[in-house]
């Protein structure tokens, strides 16, 4: 069973139906709904999830549901648009506004499920990637203000004797404090503390 969910957003219940069968068929965890507003009056709470939506329904269209999904969750709920109606401008117009993928009714059941393991499959990617930055973040927290400025002054590429002279200090103290901040750091090399100031951002 899949760790994330696949919420389905659709009027027409039969397509929507057809949609949870599959899914749940290939044991990934999906649920339906109606209508955005249902969707949205329900909103789940999942920290990730993939949504599935309509391109024409009568309360809100799939182009307020994208946008409403990206002003709410950003890129941690990746949205698939299905429609049975689709045309050029159209397509465009939803790619930009960054959903995963464009499927048009009758949808084939193989592309489908391909395009919803490799949205879920980047679910897992972005889970991991905040793993990792909490786990530098409470190392991080744990240096002190001295030995904080060694660690961005070292994942800015500063050498040992620019940072000695930048904070007024000999440049054996700055090894001292590097060693330090390696340690708490739980950095093997420079490489892979740089790594982590990357993970930071």
């Amino acid at each position: 069973m899949s760790l994330h969910s696949v919420f389905i957003i659709d009027d027409d219940a039969a397509v929507r139906d057809s949609l949870l069968v599959l899914l749940r068929g290939v044991g990934i965890r999906a649920r339906g709904f109606s209508s955005g507003g249902d969707f949205f009056d329900a909103l789940p709470e999942d920290a990730t999830a993939c949504v599935i939506t309509d391109m024409r329904m009568p309360d809100m269209d799939g182009a307020e549901v994208v946008r409403r999904i990206r002003d709410l969750r950003g890129s941690a709920w990746p949205v698939i648009v299905i429609t049975g109606h689709a045309d050029v401008p159209m397509v465009v117009q939803m790619m930009k506004a960054g959903i995963v993928d464009f499927i048009e009714k009758p949808f084939d059941p193989p592309r489908l499920i391909e395009t919803v393991r490799g949205c879920l499959a980047r679910l897992s990617d972005l889970d991991q990637a905040q793993g990792a930055r909490i786990a530098v973040q409470s190392r991080v927290a744990r240096l002190t203000p001295r030995e904080r400025q060694v660690f961005d002054a070292l994942i800015h590429g500063r050498s040992n004797k620019e940072i000695a002279l930048d904070l007024d200090i000999s440049p054996r103290t700055v090894e001292v404090f590097r060693a330090k901040v390696m340690t708490k750091m739980e950095a093997d090399s420079l490489s892979a503390l740089v790594r982590m100031g990357l993970t930071l951002g």
